[in-house]
């Protein structure tokens, strides 16, 4: 066994550094990835975590799954982490920090990260509420989560749902797109509040490379246009949690009495005239 370093006692031990060997049921993901639509779509949200995560600040960052990317690469905290799962392929990246079986149960203390990163994570999770709960118990509160994922009111959508019937989908049949509503009502109940999201990627659904650069004017128009109708989306919340403010115990006040006046005398008051 070893012990991760500088880990700051926030993790366990994770066992040898060899990598796993990859599961098949990723395999259509990864390729799909190295297609000239999954480029493009990496490109952009490469583009877009950068900015998300440039002004985070904190001790310590978790990346979940998607090594093709570095998410977390224009974060300034002293500890970034990335663990990954054992069917991804790292395709010459650095070895992550821990692998995983699944993401429902990460290795973390309770309130002990300030931002953790999900990549299509929950897109390809057996329960993706499970996962969120997991991130709200590990993050601290005030800790910022970020979401990727493939938007279904979109070009993309409409053609993954067309094509599912006749076995031609555009994108992996594995993955589970999650509607941003969806994902709003999720973060209400784990008391996320949501901070800022974009969308992006309005090139129609074209596997060539030369159809996607001719029609790369729509990325304006689209931005411009129908901005809840980008392909992917990313999202960041904020995890708040109420606190219980102490004001003291009241204090013991006795039974009110009426005042004494004095009755002023005939006497007196025909003096006074």
């Amino acid at each position: 066994m070893m012990r991760m370093k500088g880990s700051n006692g926030i993790i366990g031990a994770r066992s040898g550094s060899a990598a796993p060997e990859p599961g098949g049921e990723h395999d259509a993901w990864r390729r799909w990835l190295d297609s000239a639509p999954g480029r493009y779509a990496l490109a952009w949200e490469r583009a877009q975590f950068d900015l998300a995560v440039a002004d985070v600040f904190g001790y310590h960052a978790l990346q979940c799954g998607l090594p093709e990317i570095d998410a977390l690469r224009e974060n300034r905290m002293p500890h970034r982490f990335r663990v990954c799962e054992p069917g991804d392929q790292l395709g010459g990246a650095d070895e992550p920090d821990l692998w995983l079986d699944h993401y429902e149960a990460l290795p973390f203390a309770s309130q002990s990260l300030d931002l953790v990163v999900l990549p299509h994570v929950l897109e390809f999770a057996s329960d993706p509420h499970l996962v969120l709960r997991e991130v709200d118990r590990v993050l601290r509160p005030e800790g910022r989560v970020i979401v990727s994922g493939f938007n279904p009111v979109s070009l993309w959508g409409a053609r993954q749902i067309a094509g599912r019937p006749v076995g031609r989908p555009f994108l992996p049949v594995d993955g589970q797109f999650i509607g941003l509503p969806r994902l709003r009502d999720w973060f209400k109940l784990l008391s996320f509040e949501q901070e800022r999201g974009r969308f992006g990627c309005y090139r129609p659904p074209c596997h060539s490379e030369r159809w996607l650069d001719r029609t790369g004017f729509l990325e304006k128009a689209g931005d411009r246009w129908w901005p809840i109708c980008g392909a992917v989306y990313i999202v960041s919340a904020v995890k708040r949690v109420r606190a219980m403010r102490l004001v003291g115990l009241a204090p013991r006040r006795g039974r009110l009495r009426r005042p004494v006046v004095a009755a002023a005398s005939s006497s007196a008051q025909r003096e006074r005239r």
